[in-house]
C-alpha cells in the first residue's frame, strides 16, 4: 500500500509524478529542482540550488513525518561534476551525525536547465 505526499513547502509536479510516495516505513522523493515554491524562482549560483534543492527535498520528507537525518539514500544530479566539492560543502551542512549514502551523477541536461536535482529515499521512524 502507498499514499501520496504533497506539500505546498516544496514546487509543485512539472509533470505526471508525485512529490513523494510513502511505502511501509518508507518515503521516496521525486527529484527536486531547485524551485522556489512560493515563487516559482531559481536561483542563479551552484550554492544556492543546491540549498533550494535540499530544502524542497527536506519539506517533502518533513510532510511525510521523516526528515532529512532518517534519510537512506540520496542521488544527486550534477550538469557538471565540477560543481561537486561546493555542493559537498551545502550538502554537509543538511546533516547531522551519520550521512545517508549518496551517489552523485553528471547529466547532460536537467529540466528547466536547473544545474542540479536531487532525490531521496528515507525512514519513517
Amino acid at each position: 500500500m502507498k499514499s501520496i505526499v504533497s506539500t505546498p513547502c516544496a514546487p509543485a509536479a512539472i509533470g505526471p509524478y508525485s512529490q513523494g510516495i510513502v511505502a511501509g516505513n518508507l518515503v521516496f522523493t521525486s527529484g527536486q529542482l531547485p524551485l522556489d515554491p512560493a515563487t516559482g524562482e531559481m536561483p542563479r549560483t551552484i550554492e544556492e540550488q543546491a540549498r533550494q534543492s535540499l530544502e524542497n527535498v527536506k519539506a517533502i520528507l518533513e510532510a511525510a513525518g521523516s526528515s532529512l537525518n532518517a534519510a537512506v539514500k540520496l542521488t544527486v544530479f550534477l550538469t557538471d561534476l565540477n560543481d561537486f566539492v561546493v555542493v559537498n560543502e551545502v550538502y554537509q551542512s543538511y546533516f547531522s551525525g551519520d550521512f545517508p549514502c549518496r551517489s552523485a551523477v553528471e547529466v547532460s541536461r536537467l529540466p528547466k536547465d536547473a544545474k542540479i536535482e536531487i532525490e531521496a529515499i528515507a525512514v519513517i521512524p
